[in-house]
């Protein structure tokens, strides 16, 4: 029964993945549509992460009140809702609305079931999750390939994922037998501490690893979320070429979280990080050194490698770092930071691209990699 509740936990992830990868992959050929300079996507991204942060920090009040179950199938019902809402959308404003909603599932069921991982299941099976949701982000690419192929139709992608996602969805409403059966984790739930942000922000430790957090999924979102209007912009590629090139990035969080998640059942979560650094290191070299596409192509893919497993390793430890009983409250707070990352720099990469053009994409990421390498060494070596 705990093998198959691990199963639709994971399948949750996958449609935690899917709107990630959506809105930057479609982008190009959305600012298009709606005749909006490229740097209008920064709009949405702010809003999206806005709803994401909020129900971050109260994710923890939240569990408690309503359990995992309820958190999880009603934040991604809420999702679901929130991508045909933009497959209708016939103006910029009404997509940027159903940002807001979109943000809102999404804070709330990453902290949910990050945490409920993290203290349930092994660190490999946490690595596996995460590889679930490079899945997620994987697929949406995908769609969007096959469906834009050759032109700049991007509502009909919308509308595929939006049905996955809706299936997804009642598929978590009717796993509550499963939930059920896990009495004592409820339990578990509504007996943890619940720390205020002072509290928090008061314990051993927590700065560097919010710091790692922030640059982690800085890097990550802003590769996702300008990776392909890079593409179109600085080597004249169609929007369904760049939107079927950006794919390899997102293939590339899957794998690398799932080649993490074997290293996990033999190395520690801080060696997996420390060789993650390292192929992210390279990644980066290539992607700064040549505009070649066939490189670019390669460098993204390792990016994604190198990054993918920063992630869930630093969520797994969060019990081991801070205790289990302060657990909740730090995983929703090192979400929030994620979340606030995933508000600012996407953006501001978007803002700085639009006055100096797209060509510094590759530094903006490496500006993200030499503030992970920092805190990294605070939280190693200090």
């Amino acid at each position: 029964m705990a093998l198959l509740l691990l199963l639709v936990i994971y399948l949750a992830f996958i449609g935690l993945g899917l709107p990630d990868s959506l809105f930057g992959t479609a982008w190009p050929a959305i600012y298009a549509d709606f005749g909006l300079p490229f740097s209008f996507g920064s709009f949405v991204t702010l809003l999206t992460s806005c709803g994401t942060v909020f129900s971050s920090f109260k994710s923890d009040s939240l569990i408690q009140r309503w359990g995992t179950y309820r958190v999880s199938w009603f934040s991604t019902a809420l999702t679901s809702i929130a991508i045909v809402g933009m497959a209708w959308s016939g103006n910029f404003l009404f997509f940027c609305l159903c940002a807001i909603p979109l943000g809102l599932g999404a804070g709330a069921i990453d902290s949910a079931l990050n945490n409920y991982v993290s203290l349930h299941y092994s660190s490999a099976k946490m690595n596996f999750l995460h590889c679930f949701y490079g899945l997620g982000v994987t697929l949406s690419p995908y769609v969007l390939s096959m469906i834009m192929h050759g032109s700049t139709e991007w509502r009909s992608g919308y509308y595929i994922v939006f049905f996955i996602q809706a299936a997804i969805a009642l598929v978590l409403f009717a796993s509550y037998p499963l939930w059920h059966k896990q009495k004592s984790v409820e339990m578990h739930e509504e007996y943890c501490n619940t720390l205020s942000l002072k509290e928090v922000l008061g314990l051993n430790g927590v700065y560097p690893m919010l710091a790692l957090f922030f640059a982690s999924v800085g890097l990550e979102m802003s590769c996702g979320a300008w990776g392909a209007t890079y593409l179109v912009e600085t080597t004249g590629i169609t929007a369904g070429e760049a939107s079927h090139t950006i794919m390899f990035y997102f293939m590339g969080i899957a794998i690398g979280r799932f080649l993490s998640g074997i290293l996990a059942m033999r190395w520690h979560g801080w060696k997996v990080v420390k060789w993650s650094i390292f192929a992210l290191f390279v990644a980066l070299l290539l992607l700064v050194s040549s505009s070649d596409l066939t490189v670019t192509t390669i460098a993204l893919m390792l990016i994604g490698v190198g990054n993918g497993p920063m992630f869930p390793n630093l969520s797994y430890m969060t019990p081991e770092n801070f205790g289990r009983e302060n657990s909740m409250s730090v995983m929703g707070t090192q979400i929030a930071v994620s979340n606030i990352s995933l508000m600012l720099m996407p953006v501001l990469c978007g803002i700085i691209a639009q006055f100096f053009s797209m060509n510094i994409f590759p530094y903006f990421l490496s500006a993200c990699f030499v503030v992970m390498i920092a805190a990294y060494s605070l939280k190693i070596f200090l």
